[in-house]
């Protein structure tokens, strides 16, 4: 059973077993993304069974959102869990906080060049293959890391571990591209970021509770478990949506030619860019903080673990605000009102660290507010960078969009300490960077396609 496509002019024609009446051809359906089919809206005898039928597509789409979620999920899982017990980690292994910084460089860096790899594979060879090999290897490498007694092993088997986990971001991507378009998919990203933002929002706190338990090579054991977990999921809940005669079958040079279109079209390269530096923004804070609140304010591992979750908790808003406004405002309004929004917060927490007025409370009351405008950001900038490419280059589309979005964000990010120790200075310097840079490319491509009110101004 594969999924299908709910554009009939792009693909194979969706056929349904359930006979249309002469004076009924015209009325609504719902589309079954899981059973490669329409479910009309029928009247008269039919009309029970079309109303299971629909019960039934609804319960599908449901079982999509939750599988999606939590294989994008595993990555930002990765990267979080360990977040409160850094500074246990550097004291463990006899380093500095630099190098164990370094080790959250790696696994985005794996995270960004495993899409770039997975992606085409997973046009070549269908969507369940690929993800099925990495998650058995994202497993392998989490729990072999919590083995390792040098830092240097550390960094190598996290970089590992972040280029397998590449395969969930990546395919679930892809998967919503092989099936929705246009706000449909703005939709579906949506609630796909409010089940995968429980992950980013419940690492810290799971690996600051964990830490009560054991050290922090149980965070690992954990996260291990859970990649098992997920393999079950997907070998035994997730259908194939990529059928044979859809496939691309190209040569690396060909997929080099791929790419090369994808990075020449600014319809992708422009929301793509966007995105990776409101990403540069938000990873800076992820990747910094923990050291901020430890030598700033002389927050503890639990006390840094509730920060994050609040602050996560303001992206799962701001996705859910997202999705109203979705039938609301235009697409590109949407997505402007979250970098505008991030500025004046990131502003507002910048003026905090130089008035001296700066506390745990304030600056993650600042932090929340940037986190609700950023999940306005992720979401819209994905849906425009991806709905104008075809099906069979979503998954090389969308590898494109992660390594682009990781790679430069996570880059971005590393600056913040290149000057010396991480201060909240520092992190609100590089933060403010990239909220500008993002809102400037983004406007000028508003601009340049006359999309958004502000060209028209």
């Amino acid at each position: 059973m594969t999924l299908a496509s709910a554009r009939p002019n792009r693909r194979a024609p969706i056929t349904t077993d359930v006979q249309v009446l002469p004076d009924t051809q015209n009325v609504p359906s719902t589309h079954d993304p899981l059973n490669h089919q329409d479910v009309p809206a029928q009247a008269g005898p039919a009309r029970q069974d079309t109303t299971a039928a629909t019960a039934r597509t609804r319960r599908r789409t449901l079982l999509l959102v939750i599988v999606l979620g939590v294989l994008s999920a595993i990555g930002p899982l990765a990267t979080d869990l360990y977040l409160p017990a850094l500074p246990q980690i550097a004291s463990d292994l006899g380093t500095s906080e630099a190098s164990v910084k370094l080790t959250l460089t790696s696994v985005m860096a794996g995270l960004a060049l495993g899409q770039l790899v997975i992606g085409p594979l997973s046009d070549r060879w269908g969507r369940r293959a690929p993800l099925l090999v990495g998650i058995g290897v994202f497993t392998a490498t989490t729990l072999a890391i919590a083995t390792v007694g040098s830092v240097e092993m550390f960094s190598l088997l996290r970089f590992g571990q972040g280029l397998s986990a590449a395969a969930g971001l990546v395919i679930s991507r892809a998967i919503v591209r092989d099936v929705f378009d246009g706000d449909a998919a703005a939709t579906f990203f949506s609630r796909l970021v409010l089940l995968s933002g429980l992950a980013p929002m419940l690492g810290p706190i799971l690996g600051g509770q964990l830490l009560f338990f054991g050290p922090w090579q149980l965070l690992f054991a954990v996260l291990g478990a859970t990649g098992l977990a997920t393999f079950a999921l997907v070998l035994f809940g997730l259908p194939e949506s990529l059928p044979p005669e859809q496939r691309e079958r190209v040569s690396p040079r060909a997929q080099l030619r791929v790419f090369g279109r994808l990075l020449r079209d600014v319809r992708f390269t422009a929301p793509t860019l966007t995105l990776a530096l409101s990403f540069g923004m938000s990873f800076t804070y992820i990747s910094t903080f923990s050291f901020v609140a430890n030598s700033r304010f002389g927050a503890s591992a639990q006390e840094f673990s509730l920060v994050f979750a609040v602050t996560t908790l303001g992206m799962i808003i701001g996705n859910q605000l997202n999705a109203y406004l979705i039938r609301r405002v235009e697409i590109h309004r949407r997505l402007f009102l979250g970098l505008a929004g991030s500025i004046a917060s990131v502003t507002a927490l910048a003026a905090l660290g130089a008035s001296g007025g700066a506390s745990l409370a304030t600056v993650t009351a600042a932090l929340f507010v940037m986190m609700v405008f950023t999940g306005l950001v992720s979401p819209n900038a994905t849906a425009l960078a991806l709905d104008g490419q075809p099906p069979k280059v979503a998954g090389s589309g969308s590898a494109l969009l992660g390594t682009l979005q990781f790679g430069i964000g996570s880059g971005l990010a590393s600056t913040a300490g290149l000057t010396g120790p991480v201060s909240l200075a520092s992190m609100t310097t590089v933060m403010l960077a990239t909220a500008v840079a993002a809102a400037v490319v983004f406007t000028a491509f508003a601009v340049r396609t006359r999309h958004t009110a502000l060209a028209a101004a």
